[in-house]
């Protein structure tokens, strides 16, 4: 069958490769000119790259494993030193970190967080496990329950010290999601910690050694075309066609530079766009059903990227590090981190701004000075003397709909990969899957809906998710 799938990032290219896999042909149909969609990158004029987001794996991530693997390019993760390192605010210029020894899950996080003596102390961790105990006993559906709370209110039903919080949970919070733990459901963060707890490389962090969107995306793309499908960058979707009965006729692509108009048809038609663009592109016609209507209790959050290029190296630190700061969520320098931007005299430090809801509006010279403020902070030591660090260039990349904001009870507006109408398949980290607003989330909305296809297609081949794992 052919398939024509609206949007080029990973949840519309990993549907198309295990579509191609099923036997089918697809045809995926990109708005812009690059790759990627939320992992996009782009190069400047001295050839450095420059990222929609900082994408980093985990080891809980099993389907963008296997599809790593699947891909042959599982080489192009860079795995760091399993630990995770915490700013310290309190002591400008220092680090707390979670070494987690490489012993079986779930003994190995809980002996990284007792041997930590910087952030908790010995109460505050016995009140946290105690709190936690629940999520870890009664497991995924306890957690999918605690949807009605926000993180904040449920870390103070379970009498968690509000300590636990200032140090991890709003650092983390902001790393996951883009909000502050007062704003974001419980469910989120108890996911993640559930499959470090439940995982021995569950917690470890991997880079790419590139640019995603030429170290990851274009190998999908070359799979797909090396077995009978197609990729069109420049094809912006202008209007979903319908038959009288209301299934899909064809994919309306708005012709670029004075060209015309052209209707792609297919068998099957695939929606890999993010939920926002997704609800101004419905016909009409299904804005009326419920399953389409509960969209609207889904929207993108905003974020900002940003990428400094210092004149010497700020950090020796080859991970990925929680700042704490009241700005900024998660950083790394990544001369250190990804091979292809490796610097050893001069940093470039790519950071995450959370939550950006105040500051999407702002002038990039008013953000980058913001920015600047913070990074005195985090390193007083290139800030003082006579020989201070100079910004030698920056980039801010500005999301202003990213993944879905994920507060409470959004759960329930969480729409399946199949849709009511019987030629229209959604996919994306927006869509129910347990992995939530996430690469490996958009990578497994994309495998369900290659699934849901196939098997509404009478195709024999299953789409098997879950699994890759990672060595030591």
């Amino acid at each position: 069958m052919r398939v024509a799938i609206a949007g080029a990032g990973l949840a519309g290219l990993s549907c198309a490769k295990y579509l191609v896999d099923a036997g089918h042909t697809p045809i995926v149909l990109e708005r812009r000119d690059v790759l990627g969609g939320l992992v996009a990158a782009w190069q400047d004029e001295d050839g450095d790259w420059y990222e929609t987001g900082l994408h980093v794996f985990f080891g809980a991530y099993p389907n963008m494993l296997q599809l790593f693997k699947e891909l042959g390019i599982e080489d192009r993760l860079q795995w760091k030193e399993h630990t995770l390192i915490f700013n310290q605010p309190e002591k400008p210029g220092t680090y707390s970190r979670f070494d987690v020894p490489d012993l079986p899950a779930p003994i190995n996080v809980i002996l990284s967080i007792l041997r930590n003596k910087d952030m908790l102390t010995w109460e505050q961790k016995i009140r946290f496990a105690i709190g936690l105990l629940p999520a870890v006993v009664r497991g995924q559906q306890y957690v999918e329950d605690m949807d009605k709370f926000s993180l904040l209110d449920w870390l103070r039903m379970r009498g968690v010290d509000e300590r636990v919080n200032s140090d991890i949970f709003i650092a983390a919070s902001k790393a996951l999601t883009f909000i502050n733990p007062e704003e974001v459901s419980a469910t989120v963060p108890l996911t993640a910690l559930n499959r470090f707890l439940q995982e021995r490389y569950g917690s470890k962090v991997a880079f790419l050694d590139g640019s995603p969107t030429e170290r990851l995306c274009q190998p999908m793309v070359d799979y797909i075309k090396a077995r009978g499908g197609d990729v069109k960058l420049n094809a912006p979707l202008k209007e979903i066609f319908l038959n009288e009965d209301k299934t899909v006729k064809g994919f309306l692509i708005r012709g670029l530079d004075g060209a015309d108009d052209q209707l792609i048809t297919a068998d099957i038609y695939v929606s890999a766009m993010s939920v926002d663009p997704l609800k101004v592109m419905l016909p009409q016609s299904w804005r009326e059903l419920d399953f389409f209507q509960k969209l609207n209790g889904l929207e993108g959050v905003p974020v900002i990227n940003l990428h400094l290029w210092f004149d010497r190296k700020m950090t020796d630190i080859d991970q990925l590090l929680f700042s704490r700061s009241p700005l900024l969520s998660v950083y790394a320098d990544m001369s250190n981190t990804c091979r292809e931007y490796s610097n050893p005299d001069r940093s470039m430090l790519e950071l995450v701004l959370a939550p950006a809801e105040d500051w999407i509006n702002k002038s990039e010279e008013e953000i980058i000075a913001a920015t600047m403020k913070e990074l005195e902070k985090l390193f007083p030591q290139h800030f003082t003397g006579e020989n201070p660090a100079k910004l030698l260039k920056y980039r801010v990349v500005k999301t202003p709909r990213s993944v879905y904001k994920a507060v409470p009870g959004c759960q329930a507006y969480r729409p399946s990969q199949k849709t009511p109408i019987a030629n229209f398949y959604l996919a994306g980290s927006y869509t129910m899957q347990k992995y939530l607003g996430s690469m490996e989330g958009a990578v497994l909305s994309g495998k369900l809906a290659a699934d849901a296809i196939a098997s509404d297609n009478s195709t024999t081949q299953e789409i098997k998710p879950e699994v890759a794992t990672i060595g030591s």
